[in-house]
C-alpha cells in the first residue's frame, strides 16, 4: 500500500483510539452516577455496553498497532 494511503489510516487510526478512549471514560462516569442513583438495572445494561466499548477499543489500538508496523519497516 502506498506510504501517504498508509499514513492516511494511521491518522484515521489513532483518531477512533482516542475517540474510544473518550467514550469508555463517559461510559464509566455514566455507570457511577447510575449506580450512585440507584438505577442498577440500567448500570448493568451500561456495564455490558462498557464491555462492548472495551473490546472495540482493543481491535482499534490492534490496528493502529500494526499500521505502525507497517509504516516503520
Amino acid at each position: 500500500m502506498d506510504r501517504a494511503i498508509l499514513q492516511s489510516h494511521l491518522a484515521l487510526a489513532e483518531e477512533h483510539v482516542s475517540t474510544s478512549k473518550k467514550h469508555i471514560a463517559r461510559q464509566r462516569e455514566l455507570i457511577e452516577e447510575l449506580e450512585r442513583d440507584g438505577h442498577l438495572q440500567l448500570a448493568l445494561s451500561a456495564e455490558r455496553l462498557l464491555a462492548q466499548f472495551i473490546k472495540l477499543n482493543a481491535l482499534h489500538i490492534a490496528h493502529r498497532d500494526r499500521l505502525r508496523r507497517e509504516l516503520s519497516g
